[in-house]
């Protein structure tokens, strides 16, 4: 997946402007700079994980205000805690015995706002206003995540879970975060989550449909690029870099002359995502005749999209909600697309970009298992008994594919809307895109309250079509 610099777009262009962009004048304070000296924000690190609520929440809001810096101030006040459950060993005594550990979690994830805060470290801001002043006053790019649901719940969407696990938790990733951005996070709308009770005290909770998307923004709020949906850890550091080196180029630029740099630059990505995809359908044995890049198509508010559509256009929550949403839609056909097996030779020859660290086989472990599975798994002979590794290696060929996938159909989508001149809005105002992207790319638009989990003309036997207000 090969990209064209946009320094030598522009010098193609012949533009030099030294005009310094708006962007990148002194802005207000952030809240970083107006944080405690450091020796008050280790007092409050102590304090917010005390057991006292009275005591723990003041300290725990006066940590959030203080930004990355009570962030950091709170990671290093429980780093032994936090290196333990990083580590991915089971210390046995350790976990359990240490009831601090869930006051821990708590205060971390309402401090960085980013549920499993402990993983990544990061800090997010929440408020786009504020994270455009920090962006201002350290001369660095936004990443604006949208989602379904809050990055700070468990039960967010299941891309944004994804994300928690696959790329915020991954070292390198996390540390080029920390680094080059200025990161904010804004729910695009609440997430579905649906209960199945098997009626003997058995429950499945999961949430079903949505996805979620990162936006590389100016300051000012103009959009660079955008990294649709899931990518492998090493892809999405390629993406984050590339996004990065675009936002340096255009430091020097006037306003005028950076929208014509970015322009040209969609339209140059653009060409160069269509050859990659064509290279890599050659290289995979697929006819390139016999292919057809997928279109999705805007749902009318008559007749929006079935949320059956939505959730194939993912391979990794597919797996997930696909079962649920078959079955909340029982006239709903999702059947195998005739590409379905290219696109697995396709991620095939990526398969690298998605391989996991120690970070994110640390949170999945986790997640998945429980202190006798541990036991056992410390007393295995061989790692081919180790029970996580077949979800890992399941886990890991879906994110391959959801990686080009994205690359291939979505960026490229969007690239194209970026390039056009007479979409000019798109670049200017995020939320327009935003809502565009998830009308007809992601098939959830926002004229369906239900988000396709309430089909037409589709009988129930239930009163009311089982539809509760």
């Amino acid at each position: 997946m090969k990209k064209t610099g946009l320094i030598a777009i522009a010098l193609a262009l012949g533009i030099a402007g030294s005009q310094v962009p708006r962007f990148l004048h002194a802005g207000i304070a952030t809240a970083q700079s107006a944080a405690p000296a450091e020796q008050s924000l280790a007092d409050l690190a102590d304090q917010a994980i005390n057991a006292d609520s009275a005591i723990s929440k003041p300290a725990i809001d006066k940590l959030r205000a203080a930004g990355t810096a009570g962030l950091d101030a709170l990671m290093n006040a429980n780093k032994d805690q936090i290196n333990i459950h990083r580590s991915g060993v089971i210390v046995f005594g350790v976990n359990k015995a240490d009831d601090r550990w869930p006051r821990i979690t708590t205060a971390l994830d309402a401090v960085a706002a980013q549920h499993d805060a402990y993983a990544s470290g990061l800090y997010w801001y929440t408020d786009l206003a504020a994270a455009e002043t920090a962006a201002k006053a350290s001369g660095k790019p936004i990443l604006s995540l949208r989602l379904l649901g809050n990055l700070s719940d468990e039960y967010s969407c299941a891309n944004s879970r994804f994300f928690r696990t696959v790329l915020y938790a991954n070292t390198e990733v996390s540390k080029h975060l920390r680094e080059n951005y200025i990161l904010h996070w804004q729910s695009v709308r609440p997430v579905p989550v649906i209960t199945i009770d098997f009626g003997d005290g058995r429950k499945i909770r999961r949430t079903i449909t949505g996805n979620s998307i990162h936006y590389v923004l100016t300051a000012d709020g103009t959009v660079v690029d955008a990294i649709p949906g899931l990518y492998g850890p090493k892809a999405f550091l390629r993406e984050l870099s590339e996004a990065v080196a675009t936002f340096d180029s255009l430091k020097d630029q006037a306003p005028p002359s950076q929208a014509a740099l970015l322009e040209r630059y969609h339209s140059d990505q653009a060409i160069a995502i269509d050859r990659d995809y064509r290279d890599d359908l050659s290289r995979a044995g697929i006819r390139i005749s016999s292919m057809q890049v997928q279109r999705s198509k805007q749902g009318s508010e008559s007749a929006p999209p079935t949320a059956a559509a939505a959730v194939p256009l993912t391979a990794t929550k597919a797996r997930v909600e696909r079962t649920v949403v078959a079955a909340l839609s029982p006239d709903a056909s999702i059947s195998a697309q005739i590409t379905d097996a290219d696109w697995q030779r396709i991620a095939a020859l990526h398969a690298d970009d998605a391989t996991l660290d120690p970070g994110s086989h640390a949170l999945m472990e986790a997640k998945t298992i429980d202190a006798v599975q541990a036991a056992k798994r410390a007393m295995s002979k061989s790692i081919v008994e180790d029970p996580l590794v077949k979800t890992v290696a399941n886990f890991q060929r879906s994110i391959a594919e959801d990686t080009v996938r994205n690359e291939y159909l979505y960026h490229l989508q969007i690239h194209r809307w970026l390039a056009d001149p007479a979409t000019t809005n798109l670049a200017n105002d995020v939320n327009v895109l935003n809502k565009r992207v998830y009308a007809e790319l992601f098939l959830t638009p926002d004229n369906d309250p239900w988000l396709g989990l309430v089909p037409k003309d589709t009988y129930t036997a239930l009163d009311g079509g089982g539809v509760c207000h």
